[in-house]
């Protein structure tokens, strides 16, 4: 696969990737009782309404630029947790449903790979488009959103597995705990960008591979990572 094809690949990937996770997380927020979301048009499947700059097209071109895994991450969508009912829950519950939408689409993925794999042989050498489709798109798709979910999942702020540390901080101290959220992004990232040049190791690129290509492999009919 030639660097446009595979570029041209990993944006159709990427981008239904991140625009369902972000979308996910306004419609837990939506149906727990909190508007803002949908008042914002952050429940809409126009991509132009998640655009990051940095997180939704320098980071992923970096990625793909230096070869590793393609990720990164859509504008957050805004959510007030004094809507909820239960607010440390529908912390939770507003959290994980990104990494869970992306868990659904990597399955579908996966399930049309199972589906087609009976006459996939036959199909691939006869048929070009069906070839990029079946064994370029199908698992490029599958591992995005995987990369995303478990990325998502890390638990440290402002990322989607530090909602369940949510459950563990006490009342009086959940202002300051927002307040943490709303910076700690840049901080992140650069420490994850410029960490393996220091350690001279990708400690998210291993754990990536031994997570999302795990459960890639597994979804699949035959080995993708």
């Amino acid at each position: 696969m030639d660097q446009l094809t595979y570029v041209i690949i990993s944006i159709l990937c990427f981008v239904p990737a991140i625009v369902f996770h972000e979308m996910a997380h306004g419609f837990a927020a939506w149906r727990l009782g909190d508007p803002t979301a949908k008042r914002q048009g952050r429940l809409s499947a126009n991509p132009l309404n998640h655009v990051d700059p940095f997180g939704t097209v320098l980071l992923p071109g970096i990625m793909m630029l230096a070869g590793g895994p393609v990720f990164g991450y859509a504008k957050p969508v805004p959510y007030n947790p004094l809507y909820f009912k239960n607010k440390k829950a529908g912390e939770v519950i507003v959290g994980l449903a990104g990494p869970c939408a992306n868990l659904a689409m990597a399955a579908l993925a996966g399930v049309v790979a199972w589906l087609l794999y009976p006459a996939a042989q036959e199909l691939v050498l006869g048929n070009e488009p069906f070839l990029y489709f079946y064994a370029y798109f199908l698992p490029m798709f599958a591992l995005i959103n995987l990369y995303l979910m478990f990325f998502n999942l890390i638990p440290i702020p402002p990322l989607d597995g530090s909602s369940v540390l949510a459950l563990f901080v006490p009342a009086k101290y959940m202002r300051q705990y927002y307040k943490v959220q709303q910076y700690a992004l840049p901080i992140l990232m650069v420490v994850l960008i410029g960490l393996p040049y220091i350690l001279h190791v990708n400690p998210i690129g291993v754990y990536l591979d031994a997570t999302a290509g795990t459960v890639a492999n597994l979804l699949f009919p035959f080995r993708i990572a």
